[in-house]
């Protein structure tokens, strides 16, 4: 539910060096004959990271049911792997849709045991009309430049201007992208798994899909059943809510993760002084708010960029702290500078954002159905906003393109399947991006699925963040295929605790704070503390102070 959708890409001097793998030639039973693949050249593009990143480019059908005409091209990246023992390639996807995944295979291969990973061929790219892959979409650079219109309308005017912003957004993506646009969709980018499967001369694949990416996998293994492997899918969609109706749920459920973060403030309020009573708190934040209506912190965050902003912390509880040192910096003091550090860092956007968005737009609009008659959005936002006020409108205006698409729906496909080998689920009970109810539906049509639970959980992807119990799980089956298994009758088929809640950030010394500057050496030694302190493994939390974090690299479902 950001504009900073999709993956960081690390920064890093390309290796030299090349790997050629062979592709399969054979084509399953009912579907066009794929075309000839030249040999992937892997190329070595380590960087500081993840050393042992390669890259390569796949040309695939723009149209799969048209095998011989135009072509795109894939940007992948793989880390090889090491062992004698080879379970074949992991596919990852950070989700999105329009999130890059390109550097998602450093950072799984590098958070894995060691020994689990090195019995891998880790694969990462970026979906159709994403990042390095060309096309790359960019349908109007800068819509999100502040300060946006606020997101609530206060009159007929302001609606009619933010509906007129969709529609320049919708008619721009018809104008730049007209011959692509009706092949952006999931099951156009799930087929495009199956092609890199047939490069990689893999008969099977195994997958790690996060968020937008469990929806992707759940496609895939509807349409390819017997070339899935193993599947673990973390923070599920509903699938029963493909677009529309996922979107509704989702400004209740971030409503309510908001109001577990003024809660969680209100609980420190030794440190922040904005109050004991979380109603209280909460009125602060709407008040600040209204403030910015008036008068943009910095010139550049206004309501809809101050929602932006503490979306990410409806996502991830680690963003909690420096979130809350903007609210206390900007109420108690008249301090806006944290408020806009807070804003570049979690809620501006740039080129990729500029581009995750136009991917964004262009798969969900495509995917389903969605009302036409703009009257639909203006009643159930007006109905949400009454008691979910949080980001329900800023949600809207991010999907209300799809109103105006320029292409027409795909009915969504049903992802029921009882053909898999055992899949991996794992969803946190209290994730506002995709709330728990996606996770026991997909549970409920995948038979032989597994569910596993963050009982109390808040956050978004919760694998190879830090729960050593979750990540046990998630190990236990890559090594062995094997899942657990609950009670007869029981919904989950095993719970893990959720981590502890967040420390305050430390009160910086009063001469850090009259400069303004706090030392990289302090931060960390506050970062390992809070470590010790909430039982998070402190290479993680270490990982937050450099921005390498698996919330920094997911691509959100909005």
């Amino acid at each position: 539910m950001t504009p900073r959708a999709g993956m960081l890409i690390a920064a890093g001097a390309l290796v030299a060096g090349t790997v050629t793998v062979l592709p399969a030639t054979t084509a399953g039973a009912g579907e066009p004959t794929p075309r000839p693949l030249p040999p992937l050249a892997w190329t070595g593009c380590a960087t500081q990271a993840y050393p042992k990143l390669q890259c390569a480019t796949l040309k695939v059908p723009l149209n799969h049911d048209d095998p011989a005409g135009r072509s795109i091209t894939l940007a992948l990246t793989r880390v090889p792997h090491t062992a004698k023992t080879f379970q074949g390639p992991l596919l990852v996807n950070p989700g999105g849709p329009g999130g890059s995944g390109r550097t998602m295979a450093g950072y799984v291969a590098a958070s894995l045991p060691p020994k689990v990973a090195a019995e891998y061929d880790v694969i990462g790219f970026d979906p159709r009309g994403v990042g390095r892959s060309e096309p790359a979409l960019d349908c109007l650079p800068g819509h999100f430049a502040p300060v946006r219109p606020d997101s609530v309308p206060s009159d007929a005017d302001g609606e009619r201007t933010a509906v007129e912003r969709a529609q320049t957004f919708a008619a721009a993506c018809g104008e730049k992208y007209a011959d692509v646009l009706p092949y952006i969709d999931t099951v156009s980018t799930a087929r495009d798994l199956d092609a890199i499967r047939h490069a990689l001369g893999a008969p099977k694949v195994n997958y790690l899909g996060y968020s937008y990416g469990t929806y992707l996998g759940a496609v895939y293994a509807r349409l390819y059943p017997d070339r899935v492997r193993r599947m673990a899918l973390d923070s599920v969609v509903n699938p029963h809510g493909v677009w529309y109706e996922d979107n509704i749920a989702q400004d209740y459920a971030f409503d309510t993760r908001h109001k577990d973060f003024m809660a969680w403030v209100a609980r420190q309020d030794a440190v922040y002084k904005l109050g004991t009573d979380p109603a209280a708190v909460e009125a602060a934040w709407y008040r600040m708010r209204d403030a910015l209506r008036a008068a943009p912190a910095g010139g550049k965050v206004g309501p809809g960029e101050l929602e932006d902003t503490f979306l990410p912390g409806g996502y991830y509880n680690g963003y909690w702290p420096r979130l809350a040192t903007a609210f206390s910096s900007y109420v108690n003091h008249g301090d806006a500078a944290p408020l806009t550090e807070a804003y570049e860092r979690y809620g501006e956007a740039d080129a990729s954002a500029d581009n995750g968005y136009s991917v964004y737009t262009s798969v969900q609009c495509r995917d389903a159905a969605w009302p036409r008659d703009w009257s639909v959005w203006r009643k159930d936002s007006w109905d949400v906003h009454a008691k979910a006020p949080f980001s329900t409108w800023n949600n809207a205006w991010y999907n209300a393109p799809c109103a105006f698409w320029p292409v027409p729906s795909l009915t969504p496909p049903d992802v029921t399947n009882d053909q898999l080998p055992p899949v991996l689920i794992l969803q946190a009970t209290d994730d506002a991006a995709t709330p728990y109810e996606g996770g026991v539906a997909l549970h409920r049509l995948v038979r032989g699925s597994s569910l596993v639970v963050e009982e109390g959980g808040g956050n978004h992807g919760v694998t190879l963040g830090g729960n050593d119990c979750l990540d046990d799980h998630l190990a236990t089956y890559l090594a062995t295929g094997k899942v657990p298994r609950g009670k007869d009758g029981a919904e989950a088929d095993a719970v893990c605790e959720a981590l502890p809640e967040p420390v305050p950030d430390p009160i910086a010394p009063a001469a850090e704070k009259a400069t303004g500057k706090t030392t990289e050496k302090t931060t960390e030694k506050a970062a390992e503390k809070a470590a010790e302190k909430s039982g998070k493994r402190v290479g993680a939390l270490r990982a937050e102070t450099t921005g390498v974090t698996l919330h920094g690299l997911l691509g959100h479902v909005r």
